[in-house]
């Protein structure tokens, strides 16, 4: 009696809930809903949309800046080693090659996004 009574109410419920999710997409079908969520750009506008240079060449310069970054963290592993000015030396080296090239890039407006 008592599994009756429960697979009974399981499917009345498993019913109820499939009638419901039938009747709710009927209630707000509207152009928005219908179209696949492409990164916030329209699927059906032109594949070929015009590029920021100015983006472009920020993205590499972040690329290169990272890529230094990345070269300087093996140092406290490095720390452990019998030449300790030699590894020191190497990483101010790369620390102000880093400094640098960012002056440089600031001084030529590679930075700049009102031009």
């Amino acid at each position: 009696m008592n599994f009756a009574l429960i697979l009974m109410i399981n499917t009345l419920l498993a019913l109820l809930l499939m009638i419901i999710t039938f009747w709710l997409p009927q209630l707000n079908g509207y152009m928005e809903k219908s179209t696949p969520y492409e990164c916030g750009f329209d699927p059906m506008a032109p594949a070929r949309v015009p590029f920021s240079m100015k983006f472009f060449l920020v993205a590499i310069t972040f690329l290169l800046f990272d890529l230094e970054i990345a070269l300087l963290l093996p140092l406290p592993w490095a720390l452990q080693t019998t030449n300790l000015p030699l590894m020191v030396m190497s990483s101010l080296l790369l620390i102000i090659i880093l400094a640098l090239s960012l002056a440089y890039e600031w001084l030529q407006k590679g930075l700049d996004w009102t031009e």
